[in-house]
């Protein structure tokens, strides 16, 4: 059930456009060709929009990484006054709908802009900004947790050996809780990859920071819409995000065997 609509989405950009339109789909094609791929790269700017997609994300997931981490290793190590108040206001956080909050999100930008140009409407800094917001809450629950199951008695241990606790946070702790770290950087990359929404809503007039899913909606046309083409950016837009999730799973089989030396 999961798989067929991909299969289906990757079929079709390579389908001929008469079988794409045909009234009678079969879901197989004799006559593979690259006609849609080409109508796609043809299409001006592609290229930065990807470039565009592919910045906001590695941002995002970076940013989200460091913050998540240390916020974790905060609240699961230190005991201070309002961490019972945090914790709660950040469990709140994940409870409140996106469409809820676009309006709002989007004056709060255009009011940033007026002091850091960098991260107000039409730039690239606003959709880092509300995605990392959007991240954290969930990255650092998740990874409390996984903060929370290495023994404290460790830490005692590296004390002992005259480990400071910053090289223990970083050598020790950071590779054992590698899982926690893989799970919230891709869940990181995929919601600003493919984040539609505030794309949308907030880069209005500035074309050459537009995002990568908003390409997509030029081939949407009322009268003719080219599905062939859609099939084959959402092919390319899917492509990114299997690499990334290959990359971090070779990264979380080396992250655990060195923890386990460790």
């Amino acid at each position: 059930m999961i798989a067929f609509p991909l299969y289906w989405m990757v079929l079709s950009a390579f389908k001929p456009a008469g079988e794409i339109q045909s009234a009678h789909p079969k879901p197989w094609t004799f006559a593979p060709t690259l006609d849609s791929f080409t109508r796609v790269f043809t299409v001006s700017g592609f290229g930065r929009f990807f470039v565009n997609s592919l910045l906001v994300a590695v941002v995002v997931v970076v940013l989200s990484l460091l913050m998540s981490f240390l916020s974790a290793v905060a609240l699961t190590r230190f005991r201070f006054k309002g961490r019972t108040v945090l914790l709660i206001m950040i469990l709140v956080a994940q409870m409140v709908p996106v469409e809820a909050l676009t309006i709002p999100l989007f004056f709060l930008m255009r009011s940033i802009g007026g002091v850091v140009p960098a991260f107000g409407l039409n730039e690239l800094g606003s959709l880092v900004l509300v995605h990392l917001a959007f991240s954290l809450p969930l990255a650092i629950w998740m990874l409390r947790g996984f903060v929370a199951a290495v023994p404290v008695e460790l830490e005692e241990a590296a004390k002992l050996d005259g480990a400071s606790r910053m090289r223990f946070t970083w050598q020790i702790l950071f590779p054992l809780v590698a899982p926690g770290l893989v799970a919230v950087s891709v869940l990181a990359f995929i919601h600003a990859w493919n984040d539609f929404l505030f794309a949308k809503t907030f880069i209005i007039s500035k074309t050459e920071n537009q995002t990568l899913p908003q390409a997509i909606l030029v081939f949407f046309k009322p009268e003719d819409t080219d599905w062939g083409a859609v099939m084959a950016s959402s092919t390319l837009m899917t492509i990114p995000v299997l690499v990334f999730f290959i990359f971090v799973q070779r990264r979380l089989v080396s992250g655990l065997s060195g923890a386990v030396k460790g």
